[in-house]
């Protein structure tokens, strides 16, 4: 089992996430963007990070990256792809996924913990959890807030494509607890199949018990399926 990370310039979390997926005993290995894919990948990861200064909006210039036609083609053949932060956002712009993130309601960068809540256990990266868990995660984003036309909005409710959505600790949905404006509090969702999934917040970086929690490895579990 070998999970593709997937580096182009300005990523930061790529080492991060390599080090959490080898603490779950899940091989994971750097890919330079340029270099394209590995042959038959059993899992492709979007890191964090700057890609590209974000330039012209985030994760536009690296959603244009050759290697996005190969992780397309990847996900339509079944294989595991989670954007995280940077990566939900080239998976946005990329179409792997639906709407987009732009800039936070505060206009601020924020980096601090929050409560998600599951919103469908049966996917590969929320099986470990139940229905309506409350989950703490990091985040560290300026452009987190999650936009989406109401019509799509609608079609993910109805096809129960969203994976979580901001809460707060006791698993309440509201105002107080999106971080960021994201529609709907959404913190994450699915492509147009289960093996596609994009989130803000950072399970890499709450998997490892020596540096602050494990509330994020059941996510990153969703590579062993």
């Amino acid at each position: 089992m070998t999970v593709a990370i997937v580096q182009f310039g300005g990523s930061n979390c790529d080492r991060d996430a390599r080090r959490a997926l080898a603490h779950l005993d899940i091989d994971a290995e750097l890919v330079w963007h340029e270099d394209g894919l590995p042959a038959d990948p059993t899992g492709i990861m979007l890191p964090g990070g700057f890609s590209y200064g974000d330039y012209l909006r985030a994760g536009a210039i690296a959603a244009n990256s050759p290697i996005m036609a190969e992780i397309r083609e990847a996900a339509d053949d079944g294989v595991p792809v989670l954007g995280v932060c940077n990566g939900a956002q080239i998976g946005s712009e990329s179409r792997l996924t639906p709407g987009a993130f732009t800039t936070n309601a505060s206009a601020r960068f924020q980096c601090e913990r929050v409560h998600v809540r599951v919103e469908n256990a049966d996917t590969p990266w929320t099986a470990n959890y139940e229905e309506g868990e409350v989950v703490e995660l990091p985040i560290a984003h300026g452009e987190g807030r999650f936009e989406v036309t109401d019509d799509h909005l609608a079609e993910l409710n109805d096809e129960n494509r969203i994976l979580f959505r901001y809460c707060d600790e006791t698993g309440a949905v509201t105002d107080e607890a999106n971080p960021n404006g994201s529609k709907e509090n959404v913190a994450g969702v699915l492509g147009h199949s289960k093996n596609v999934a994009v989130l803000m917040p950072h399970p890499e970086r709450i998997s490892l018990p020596d540096i602050g929690g494990t509330d994020g490895q059941g996510i990153l579990r969703g590579f062993e399926t």
